[in-house]
């Protein structure tokens, strides 16, 4: 489920500030959300300085990089896990892009499980036979 996609300037990262922003916002996602790693996805998506407006002007005339991000967590989620995600989203756009952080822009979308697809199969009717086996397997445990 986790899902987070960073709006970038075209042409202002490197590949590999790119790549050092996914895998460790991949890995911020795990941890605070308890995720299995491969259930994480990360994102950029660049547009144009030409097409990226920051304070009134095109990024193209003022040079201004304003990073904007948005993830996506089911329903339930505890508002302090979403904003040490909030955080964590905007500490790493500002340690590896060397953004200003008053300029960074970011929101969390909640999702209803029921509405949220993993192999086709919602959400919800997933959570549910995870659940349902580990407490079949805590109850071979203990017998």
């Amino acid at each position: 489920m986790p899902v987070v996609n960073f709006h970038l300037v075209s042409l202002l990262t490197t590949p590999e500030q790119d790549e050092r922003l996914l895998t460790e916002a991949s890995k911020l996602y795990g941890d605070v959300l308890q995720s299995p790693i491969e259930r994480v996805r990360a994102f950029i998506t660049t547009h144009p300085s030409a097409q990226f407006a920051v304070a009134g002007e095109l990024v193209s005339h003022n040079g201004l990089h304003a990073p904007y991000f948005d993830f996506i967590v089911l329903e339930g989620r505890p508002a302090e896990e979403r904003h040490r995600l909030m955080a964590g989203f905007t500490d790493l756009l500002v340690d590896i892009l060397g953004v200003k952080r008053d300029l960074v822009r970011g929101s969390c979308r909640r999702i209803e499980p029921q509405d949220w697809s993993i192999g086709g199969v919602p959400a919800n009717v997933l959570r549910a036979e995870e659940i349902a086996a580990r407490e079949k397997a805590a109850e071979l445990l203990i017998t």
